[in-house]
């Protein structure tokens, strides 16, 4: 029973994350729309490099860093998340060792297929890009973000939509929990489930959804709702913003350009760039 519970409680542990948006740091206090598109230009550039490059990528990692840093979010809560999602990356390079064995890189005798390092680049940007996403959560607040999402021109169906699905995923992880402590109680100590029971419980909360989703649709209209989310306060763009901005933008950009652990590990060692 409670391995049920408490893997539903992990799939939603983001709601910490939501409550950790409530702090007030350096970072809590840039406006929302600043931090928006930093992270989305730290995404474009992360995902452009080559699929063989690892070095390159290195640097990019003191965005998310000075973001839970700054921020002050616990590193676990972070972590904890990615890897929830880290399946998904797996997946996706999975058979890149199988498939590209050309040897690319040699150490010594010994020397590394093409699979392995665009294996390693493709963990090394899921990390960074799904960390930088967390962190910004963490450190904005969901409708916090999609105030100034909606204050940035995106489709204000995309933002409500957003907002709903964070909202209510959590009602919806509720009712299954109650739903599995019931069949708990009821399959007399069966540890395991057959999939006709499973396929039952998935029907069932589906229904349960939509009935519960009914009802806050109209309880909502009963109550004046228009589709707009109103937040209790609108942030302005200060000066201090658009040095924030335009600060991560020209290190992305050189960061791009250059190999800045290339040419660190070069000034280090005494060699030339």
């Amino acid at each position: 029973m409670s391995g049920g519970v408490l893997g539903l409680g992990d799939l939603v542990e983001i709601g910490r994350l939501d409550d950790l948006g409530r702090l007030d740091t350096p970072m809590h206090r840039v406006d929302a729309r600043a931090k928006a598109i930093v992270v989305l230009a730290f995404i474009i550039v992360v995902m452009s490099f080559p699929r063989y490059e690892i070095s390159a990528i290195t640097p990019f990692i003191l965005c998310p860093v000075a973001f839970i840093s700054l921020g002050r979010i616990p590193v676990r809560h972070i972590a904890r998340k990615i890897l929830v999602a880290l399946p998904f990356a797996l997946v996706i390079g999975l058979f890149n060792p199988i498939l590209d064995r050309q040897p690319i890189v040699a150490f010594g005798p010994h020397t590394v297929a093409g699979g392995w390092v665009s294996f390693a680049s493709i963990l090394l940007r899921f990390a960074l890009t799904v960390g930088a996403a967390l962190a910004l959560v963490a450190c904005t607040g969901l409708y916090r973000l999609g105030a100034g999402l909606g204050q940035l021109g995106v489709p204000r169906v995309f933002v409500v939509q957003l907002l709903f699905c964070h909202r209510y995923l959590f009602v919806v992880a509720d009712e299954g929990g109650r739903m599995m402590r019931g069949v708990a109680l009821r399959s007399d100590g069966k540890r395991t489930l057959s999939l006709r029971v499973y396929g039952s419980l998935v029907g069932h909360l589906l229904l349960r959804s939509l009935d519960r989703a009914e009802r806050v649709h109209r309880a909502m209209l009963a109550r004046g709702f228009t589709g707009e989310i109103r937040v209790m306060r609108c942030s302005a763009f200060r000066g201090s913003d658009w040095l924030f901005v335009c600060g991560w933008l020209a290190f992305f950009a050189a960061a791009r350009a250059w190999n800045l652990a290339a040419a660190l590990g070069c000034l280090l060692t005494g060699g030339a760039a």
